[in-house]
């Protein structure tokens, strides 16, 4: 499995502090955004398909801080200070994947998740879709396994083993599944 093995996250980068409406109220490293019950930023989540129809899935690395090696969307990260969504997205793709592609908007929601006695995620999360059918080539600081699957298989695999997989790829899927079927389909 082709791996490009850089340093691509680091505890001390400046994230995006947000209000309850997404407005920009300060700016913290990610360390302190995941302290305790965490401090609200702005995060993003990505879900990439193959021409199968078929979601790429990742396994978190084990030297995550928090839920290392549960499974999760293909994608997911923070934009940092002085950095725009669409550039984010895309740094995160070729950093993690190794990949390129368009990606499709869908929605953005706030959720709060604690991860043992470790810490919280508490995120403003915008969601998006893409397609593509490059050669995946994992980062090994980020990703642990990955697979490709149907989402009706994903769909089953969530509701045998959720314990697997962590809080907010539960929450967009099952929203992804109850409003943003025809959007996946017309990728």
């Amino acid at each position: 499995m082709p791996q490009n093995d850089t340093q691509v996250s680091f505890d001390d980068e400046m994230l995006i502090v947000v209000d309850e409406d997404d407005n920009v109220i300060d700016y913290q490293d990610k360390r302190v955004c995941h302290r305790g019950e965490g401090i609200l930023h702005r995060a993003f989540s990505i879900f990439i398909f193959n021409d199968a129809g078929e979601l790429l899935i990742q396994q978190r690395s084990e030297q995550k801080h928090l839920w290392p090696l549960y499974w999760s969307n293909s994608c997911c990260s923070h934009p940092r200070k002085g950095e725009n969504m669409e550039n984010a997205t895309q740094r995160r793709l070729a950093e993690e994947l190794g990949i390129s592609t368009p990606l499709t908007f869908l929605y953005k929601f706030q959720y709060h998740a604690r991860f043992q006695q470790v810490g919280s995620e508490w995120e403003m999360c915008s969601v998006y879709i893409g397609k593509s059918n490059d050669p995946v080539v994992v980062n090994p600081n980020e990703i642990a396994g990955w697979k490709f699957i149907k989402p009706n298989e994903l769909t089953r695999e969530l509701a045998k083993s959720p314990e697997h997989y962590s809080p907010w790829f539960k929450m967009e899927w099952e929203r992804l599944m109850l409003e943003h079927v025809d959007d996946i389909k017309s990728l």
